[in-house]
C-alpha cells in the first residue's frame, strides 16, 4: 500500500489527476493519508485526541462476480477508528472498490475479509467492515431525529471564510449549565485538494453553559469557502467548540453527502466511541 508521512506527499494522491479505472481486484489503487496533517495544526498529537470516535462510510457501488460469473452487488459499512494513523483517500477508495467488477470471489465472506484486510494495512489500525443486501441495510434507514435545527435563525452573514474566533465568548451564556441536541444543515467545505464542495448535516451534542445558537451558526458558515477534508473538518469544529466554549461534554458528529458512491461521516466524542445509525434525507 501506499503510504504518505508528511504534507508534500499530497502531491502524490491521485485525486483531482485523470485516473484509468480498473475492474480487477487492485488493494495496490489504496492510498492513505497521514492524520497528523491537520491535526498539527490543531496542536494535538496521537498521545493527547481530547477525544474518542470513528469515521463511517457507507459504499453504494460496489459489485463482484460469484464463482459462476455472476454479478452480485451490496451496500458497504465501513468503520475507522480516529486513532488510525492515517486516513483512506476517498478517490484511491472509489478506484479500489471499482476493481472488484470484474473479479470472481467464492463467497461474501471473503468480499468482506479482503476488504478488512486492505482498509485495516491502509489505515494502519483495524478497520470493520459490514456488507448488506442492498434491499436491506437497516443503517441506511431514513430516521426521525430529535436534534434542534438552528437554520431558520434569522442573521446577517458576511463571513464565508474560516473564523474560529467567531465562537469567543459563544458559551458565556448566563445560567445554569444546559444539555442541548443541536443541527445544522447548513456546512458546506471544499475538497483540500479538488475545490470541489462538500455538503453536510453536522449535529453537536453538549452539557455546559448554552451556546449561542446565532453565533454558533455564523460559525459553521464560515467554513463555506474553506478547504479540508471531511474529517478534518469535523476535528477543527469540535477543537474550536471545546477550545472557546468549554464544554463539559461535546460530540461532534458530521453526516456527508455521497460523492461517486461513498460517503463520509466523521465522528468525534468526549464520552462515546461509536456515531449513531442516523441517516438524512440528502443521503
Amino acid at each position: 500500500m501506499s503510504t504518505y508521512t508528511n504534507a508534500n506527499a499530497l502531491s502524490n494522491l491521485t485525486l483531482g489527476k485523470a485516473t484509468n479505472y480498473c475492474s480487477q481486484y487492485n488493494p495496490e489503487l489504496l492510498q492513505a493519508v497521514p492524520r497528523s496533517l491537520n491535526r498539527d495544526s490543531l496542536g494535538l498529537t496521537a498521545n493527547n485526541l481530547p477525544f474518542t470516535g470513528e469515521d463511517v462510510w457507507y459504499g453504494y457501488e460496489l459489485s463482484w462476480l460469484n464463482d459462476k460469473g455472476k454479478p452480485v452487488v451490496a451496500v458497504a459499512e465501513f468503520s475507522f477508528p480516529c486513532t488510525s494513523p492515517s486516513i483512506v483517500e476517498s478517490k484511491s477508495f472509489k478506484l479500489y472498490l471499482n476493481s472488484f467488477n470484474q473479479t470472481q470471489f467464492p463467497s461474501w465472506q471473503s468480499v468482506e475479509s479482503a476488504l478488512r484486510k486492505d482498509l485495516s494495512a491502509t489505515a494502519g489500525a483495524s478497520a470493520e467492515v459490514k456488507l448488506f443486501p442492498v434491499d436491506n441495510c437497516p443503517a441506511l434507514s431514513l430516521s426521525t431525529d430529535t436534534a434542534l435545527c438552528i437554520d431558520d435563525l434569522d442573521i446577517e452573514i458576511n463571513q464565508y471564510q474560516l473564523a474560529p474566533d467567531i465562537l469567543k465568548n459563544a458559551g458565556e451564556q448566563e445560567g445554569n449549565n444546559v444539555a442541548e441536541y443541536l443541527v445544522c444543515h447548513l456546512l458546506k467545505s471544499n475538497c483540500l485538494i479538488t475545490n470541489q464542495p462538500d455538503w453536510a448535516s453536522v449535529y453537536i451534542k453538549y452539557q455546559g453553559k448554552q451556546i449561542c445558537h446565532e453565533t454558533l451558526l455564523k460559525y459553521l458558515i464560515s467554513f463555506r469557502q474553506h478547504n479540508e477534508f471531511h474529517e478534518q473538518c469535523v476535528e477543527r469544529i469540535f477543537c474550536d467548540i471545546k477550545r472557546f466554549c468549554h464544554m463539559e461534554s461535546l460530540t461532534v458528529f458530521a453526516r456527508y453527502t455521497r460523492r461517486g458512491g461513498l460517503d463520509i461521516n466523521p465522528f468525534r466524542s468526549t464520552t462515546e466511541i461509536k456515531a449513531p445509525k442516523l441517516r438524512t434525507l440528502r443521503q
